[in-house]
């Protein structure tokens, strides 16, 4: 596992991203030269059709201005293969290599929704959060926008890299991007405010329950007996752990190990 920077003290959030090249430079996320656009076609001018798939969450069922708002910020456009780019604000999940894929909007969506929980938290966003596999890095930025500091964690070297690429250009300094094996957390960055997976085991692991603070919710797809995943909201207490099962999910196995 890579090393992260411990987390900075600092009050406040990132700032929202108005645009590409006006947020600071991150020791995990470096800073691009301007003129070094990858070719997943960040020049796309999407602004309209991305506030096009806010409306539809809306419409969906998305209640949180603050996610809506993360929603609309982010270009999706920036994470996905050239060859797919007119595909990229549709409700669907998208190949990105070493078959793995981005979520639909509306699970992104759904899920750091659900991660904001409280009243308190929906208004004002979140601490620390832990996102188990960076993928190609779109959730950690919606995240960025929902969160003070965000620690992604991607088993596969090769999307680890990707994600870095993808995330290059956002300049965001609030994300710190691991390689290691999402099934033992990152416990230097802990305890997290929130924990959210993107790749469902038979249970939770036991390093998630551990490293999420009081007050803390945890997101996260668990196969139930038949073999369906469902979507598993964690929340601890001063009393304990207390889950809410939710609506089925399909996502990716978890896995341990790097490769």
């Amino acid at each position: 596992m890579s090393a992260a920077p411990p987390p900075p003290r600092r009050p406040g959030f990132p700032a929202r991203l108005p645009s590409l090249g006006h947020a600071q430079s991150s020791p995990s996320v470096r800073a691009a030269a301007p003129a070094a656009a990858p070719a997943s076609g960040w020049g796309l001018d999407s602004a309209a059709v991305r506030q096009r798939m806010v409306q539809r969450l809306a419409a969906g069922g998305i209640q949180s201005p603050l996610v809506l708002q993360a929603m609309g910020q982010v270009p999706r456009h920036g994470f996905v293969d050239s060859a797919l780019v007119a595909q990229a604000y549709e409700d669907t999940s998208l190949p990105i290599g070493w078959q793995q894929t981005i979520s639909k909007p509306s699970v992104v969506a759904r899920m750091i929704e659900l991660l904001l929980g409280a009243p308190l938290a929906q208004q004002h966003g979140l601490g620390r959060v832990l996102e188990i596999g960076t993928g190609c890095g779109y959730q950690a930025a919606v995240l960025s926008q929902v969160a003070r500091e965000v620690y992604s964690i991607e088993r596969l070297r090769n999307l680890h890299e990707k994600s870095r690429s993808n995330l290059r250009p956002l300049r965001l300094a609030n994300v710190h991007l691991l390689l290691g094996d999402g099934m033992l957390g990152y416990a230097q960055g802990g305890p997290y405010a929130g924990i959210i997976s993107a790749a469902g085991g038979q249970s939770l692991p036991q390093a998630w329950r551990d490293q999420l603070a009081v007050g803390g919710r945890l997101v996260a797809p668990v196969a139930q007996e038949n073999g369906q995943q469902m979507l598993l909201v964690l929340e601890r207490s001063e009393q304990g752990f207390t889950e809410s099962v939710l609506e089925a999910v399909h996502f990716v196995p978890l896995k341990s190990g790097v490769a």
